[in-house]
Formats: C-alpha cells, structure tokens, sequence
C-alpha cells in the first residue's frame, strides 16, 4: 500500500459496482448518502464523533495511480479501469465537526455526488470514523470517570501499529493529556510522555542480585529528578523507599502498573508522606477501564495510564455507523430490511438547550426545510460544511478546536448522561420528516 494513496483502502465491491454502473445512466445520477449510527453500543449514553479530518486528508489522496490501477485492472474492464485513472471527488460534504456528540439516527456526515464518485468513499469514510469515534467515545468516558486528573495513552503495543496513532489522535481529541505514541507526536502535535519499563529495572540485575537503586539512578541522572520511577518491579515498598533516596523529595512520581491499585496507592502515599515526600506523585496503570478508573476516585491517585481497555474492541465497541444512500435525484429511498431500516431522504439535525446551556434533544429534519422551533429553547445547527467541490473547506475546525468543543459538549449533558450505568441516550432524538 502506498503511503501517498489512498484509494485501495477500500472493498472489492465498491469498485465492481461502479464498473456495474458505469454501463448505464446510474453512474452519473445525483445521490446523497449519509453516515449514522442506528443505535449506541450496549451501555452507552452518547458518542462523540472522531476522525472527521483524517477522513478529509485521505480523500484528498484517493487517487488511482499505476500501482492502484495495477492492482484494480486484474477485475475490471477497460473502460472502468479508464475512468478510475481519471477519479476525483467532485462533491460536497456536509457533516458533524469533530468532538461533536451524537446518537441514534443523527445524520453524521452527508456526501452528495454522483453515484459513482460517492459510493467508492464508504469503505474510507466507515473505517476511519468507526474506529476513531470509538476511540474517541471511550476515552471520554475514562476522562470523565478520571475528574480532571490526566489521563495518559499509552495502548500502541496492544493494536496495529498504524491504529495506535488514530487512536492516540482520538484520545487526546477526547480529553486525554498525553500519548505514548510518537508518530502521533509527530503527526498530529499530540503531546507524548513516557520515563521506563520494568525491564530497565530487571537490566540492572547482577550476580549479587537486583539492583534497583542503580536503575533508579541512571535513570534520574538522564531524565532529571522530575522523572517517574516505576517502583514495582520487585517489593513495593522497598522501591518507594529506594526511589527516595536516590531522587530525593523532588522526584516528580512514582507509577504502580499492578496488583490492587487503590490499597497500594494508599500505602505509597502514606509511606510517601512519611519519608518527607509529600509532592511526589502517583501514577497508576495496568488494565484501566472507565469503572476502574470511577472505583479510585475516591484514593490518591494523581494521574492514570490507559491502553488495553481503550484501543481494543473490549473497551471501545465499534461506533456501528453505516454509510446509506437516501435520496436518488432528489427523490428520498430508503432500505427496508428487518431491524436494518434506514430513513430516506437528505437529513439535517440542530440540538435544543436551557438557558443554563443544558441540552435536551436532538431534532433530525428533512434538509431544505424551515429549521425546528426551539419552543423556548436555544437552537444550534449541528452540520458544517466540510468539503466542497471536492476540495475541503478553508476553515475546518483543528484537533485543539475540536477538544475544546467536546469538552464543552460533555459539560452540556444532563448529569445523568454522563452515567457509567446502562440506560437510555442522555438526550431523546425527535424526527420532523
């Protein structure tokens, strides 16, 4: 796969039936298809919407070059072939910004073209803003159980190794302070941390033994006294006691990576405090979830590092979105098939809040009609502009933007919305069609 090229990121079937289309008036008819999601995963009470920019910067190199064409022309026919060596998306995108919250039925992203340059995107478009808004909606969860103390990421060794870094992206869109990652860094600005692992400790073993005060030290003497130490390699308490002494009060913190954190952050802190440290900090990781992390809220834990639970399909469910077309030359259709059903017809959404900014329901209406009254209520449309003439918009909202939004976003809930328990969306969905 080309590292400059998008366009195979997708299914057989997409192109065999653009080939299918391409030999009648299909092909070049005006279409509309619109990504949603029919319902939360199980335990949910809200998504958040990520992935929205990468999915802006791939389709800007979905193209089909040699080796594409290469590739393609072992199926197709030479017409097909030809008109994909010339394929540009020329169309419009409309859509929910990154760090938007959704639910059930909202029109996430509408994509209007012809039915041959729209329909190649579905597998592109669903694959980045399924995994990246489930990313996105797990690590909120996390951040929210965390109450403003940070979260680091640090899952890159338990996923692909090009899904760590949408996945950092996700994260950090989702509140989370820092990543491990550093093509993420890099890529996308995502702050990163990261001091050692156990094996550095282990490294420093010699015929007479472990030898942890020396791990420590080489690692203060590179880092600086800020540095975490990780001090459970062996006996806890003997590597609290050894970090002091060779960083001294100063130490920035020490990480705890097993056994039952909340009985161990508490005898850390308490040895901490009496060895004359009471600054030094206590991370805490291994295995973290949402509910572990809601269960130490209550012990002195300063900052919590995630991985497994957050980029794996355990802790961040597939966003279940589809990518559905609703409206053929203006004219709504819409599939019928049992507990599978789509809306037809081109969708816009606006969100109704209080006065106090506490939002209260989604309303889902037919696009071109007059905007819902908010009978009292404050009205906020939820699409922007995204992509027009097949090029993106000038003022797309950055990942730093995005943040920001959703932590307002979340702040707007209703309490009970922000709930680990399972229950119904934290706002109701109401359709005018």
């Amino acid at each position: 796969m080309s590292l400059d090229n998008t366009a195979l990121l997708t299914d057989h079937y997409e192109l065999t039936m653009v080939s299918a289309a391409l030999r009648g008036p299909l092909a070049s008819r005006s279409c509309v298809f619109e990504v949603f999601a029919r319902r939360l995963p199980d335990g949910r009470r809200y998504g958040v919407v990520a992935g929205t920019g990468r999915v802006i910067d791939e389709l800007t190199r979905f193209r089909f070059g040699d080796d594409e064409i290469a590739q393609v022309s072992q199926f197709l026919d030479e017409d097909t072939v030809a008109w994909l060596r010339d394929y540009r998306f020329t169309g419009d995108i409309d859509g929910y910004r990154e760090g938007e919250l959704y639910f059930p039925g909202s029109p996430i992203l509408t994509v209007r073209g012809t039915f041959a340059e729209a329909v190649l995107l579905e597998t592109l478009i669903l694959s980045i803003l399924n995994h990246d808004s489930a990313i996105a909606s797990a690590a909120a969860r996390m951040v929210s159980a965390a109450a403003k103390r940070p979260i680091i990421e640090m899952g890159s060794r338990r996923t692909h190794e090009r899904a760590a870094v949408a996945s950092s992206r996700a994260a950090y869109l989702a509140g989370v302070a820092a990543t491990s990652n550093l093509e993420a860094a890099r890529t996308f600005g995502v702050p990163s941390a990261g001091t050692a692992a156990h094996a550095f400790t282990l490294g420093f073993a010699g015929p007479d033994g472990p030898d942890e005060k020396a791990a420590f030290a080489a690692q203060v003497e590179a880092l600086g006294v800020g540095t975490t130490l990780l001090v459970d390699t062996y006996d806890i308490t003997q590597g609290v006691r050894n970090a002091i002494d060779v960083a001294g009060p100063g130490l920035g913190a020490v990480r705890i990576d097993s056994g039952d954190l909340g009985v161990l952050a508490r005898q850390v802190r308490d040895q901490l405090d009496s060895l004359g440290a009471p600054d030094v900090k206590i991370v805490v990781s291994g295995d973290l979830d949402e509910y572990a992390i809601a269960s130490l809220r209550a012990e002195p834990v300063d900052t919590y590092g995630v991985g497994t639970s957050l980029v794996t399909g355990s802790g961040a469910p597939t966003a279940g979105m589809v990518y559905k077309l609703v409206e053929v030359d203006g004219i709504p259709v819409a599939k019928r098939a049992s507990h599978k059903a789509s809306v037809g017809g081109a969708k816009s959404a606006v969100r109704l809040a209080r006065a106090s900014g506490t939002v209260v329901e989604e309303v889902v209406y037919r696009t071109g009609s007059p905007t819902p009254d908010g009978e009292g209520h404050s009205v906020r449309p939820l699409q922007i502009p995204l992509v027009r003439g097949g090029e993106p918009v000038a003022d797309v909202p950055s990942l730093t933007d995005s943040r920001a939004h959703l932590a307002d976003g979340l702040v707007s809930l209703p309490w009970e919305g922000l709930g680990l328990s399972h229950g119904d969306p934290a706002i109701p969905t109401r359709y005018e069609l």
